[in-house]
């Protein structure tokens, strides 16, 4: 039997006290809100704080769960040759308590930007799916199966 493979990653939607949401330009993807990977030996909410710092140099603490995200599909990476596994996601709201906005390897840009104003910025269907579950958050946590490659399809959505 062939052990099952998921690479767990975490989002952030970083609110500020003015109701700005923090957004990153990735070098690959467009803007969107940070998040990444979960490393061996991590737990979530302590790879969500690293990977906002390193892609935006603010500083967060993690407020509440809003979505659990499941990318079923199978498709190759870049190399052509490499699988790449099942993605679970964690989204969560955070808050900033520090630090100054800068950017990163994997970031271009980083930036506050109005709460009605973010939709018009990320262009990929994934994340904008997740950030319009951000919107619509009631209290009770969405869970969405989706993939994305060769093209975006929603196959679940539902609160838990």
């Amino acid at each position: 039997m062939i052990m099952p493979t998921h690479i767990v990653a975490v989002g952030g939607i970083v609110e500020d006290a003015h109701g700005n949401i923090l957004l990153v330009k990735t070098i690959d993807g467009g803007w969107v809100f940070p998040g990444g990977q979960v490393e061996v030996g991590e737990n979530l909410m302590d790879a969500l704080c690293r990977e906002i710092k390193e892609e935006s140099g603010i500083d967060v603490v993690v407020a509440h769960l809003i979505g659990v995200y499941s990318n079923t599909g199978m498709y190759k990476w870049y190399d052509g040759v490499t699988d790449v596994p099942t993605k679970v996601m964690f989204d969560f709201v955070c808050k900033p308590v520090g630090g100054e906005l800068g950017i990163s390897e994997e970031t271009t840009e980083s930036g506050w930007i109005a709460k009605d104003k973010v939709l018009d910025m990320i262009t990929a269907p994934a994340i904008r799916t997740r950030y319009q579950a951000y919107l619509d958050f009631d209290g009770h946590v969405c869970y969405m199966e989706y993939v994305t490659n060769p093209q975006f399809e929603l196959k679940l959505n539902r609160t838990v």
